[in-house]
């Protein structure tokens, strides 16, 4: 399975080269940011800042820097998923100006090794 591995991160950032950043300090990387568009709404996949950085403005920095690079390529409108038990992850979300959208229902398939179509 791709998805989250190596090998799927590797090739989402090929995909997504100018919308995914790293926060470095001292030649470590403390953040990172990676998101993607389909053309017309951009997709804030996953964001994280390591526990020793945070309340630093190392994340609302990533979220701007990917806010201008998204709107760079033409892209004015970004969404993104959150657990709705996590209230860190929510109130940053929300301190950023994403609102909560209770007009939607999320759904997801995942695709076994079978199901998978060859081409």
């Amino acid at each position: 399975m791709i998805d989250d591995s190596e090998q799927g991160i590797k090739r989402f950032l090929e995909r997504n080269p100018d919308t995914c950043f790293v926060a470095e300090d001292k030649d470590e990387i403390v953040g990172a940011i990676i998101v993607g568009n389909d053309g017309r709404r951009g997709y804030i996949y996953h964001t994280a800042v390591l526990p020793g950085c945070r309340h630093q403005g190392i994340a609302t920095q990533l979220v701007d820097t990917a806010m201008k690079a998204l709107h760079k390529i033409g892209i004015i409108k970004a969404a993104l998923v959150v657990f709705g038990r996590n209230e860190t992850g929510n109130a940053f979300w929300e301190s950023m100006g994403f609102t909560e959208r209770d007009d939607l229902v999320y759904r997801n398939k995942a695709f076994s090794e079978i199901e998978r179509i060859d081409t």
